[in-house]
């Protein structure tokens, strides 16, 4: 005999494993000097338009993610090359020492947003602002 009084609750599950393939590229690509990076980027873009909202907000945070960490390492990257040539006469150390601060920086941040992104999936959440410049 079954119980008729109490609703059945059918909760919608997406699928966690592409986005968690997605961070972990991500993730590996400190190791594998960002050739995974691409990857997961990749993977990214190739689900997020048939992602149900779940993994389309963590599709979105991750490419959006990976653009923002490539425009910020490239400009401390430029930084570094730039006061690296110009520290030659001692005027450019300033540029060299901020552009590596900018890529650490950048490094660390990339690193946080993948571990929120993380945290957030393993939840069953949405990430909650996925188009935010911060964490």
């Amino acid at each position: 005999m079954t119980d008729v009084s109490a609703p059945a609750i059918e909760r919608a599950e997406e699928d966690k494993v592409l986005p968690a393939v997605v961070y972990g590229l991500y993730l590996l690509g400190f190791a594998s000097c960002a050739a995974t990076t691409v990857v997961g980027l990749i993977v990214a873009y190739a689900n997020r338009a048939a992602a149900g909202p779940i993994n389309q907000s963590h599709y979105t945070f991750a490419i959006r993610s990976f653009w923002m960490t490539i425009g910020w390492f490239l400009l401390g990257g430029l930084m570094a090359v730039f006061g690296g040539v110009l520290s030659l006469i001692l005027i450019g150390i300033p540029f060299l020492f901020a552009g590596i601060f900018i890529m650490g920086t950048v490094g660390v941040w990339f690193a946080v947003r993948c571990g929120v992104g993380i945290y957030y999936l393993a939840q069953g959440l949405p990430y909650p602002r996925p188009m935010t410049w911060l964490i």
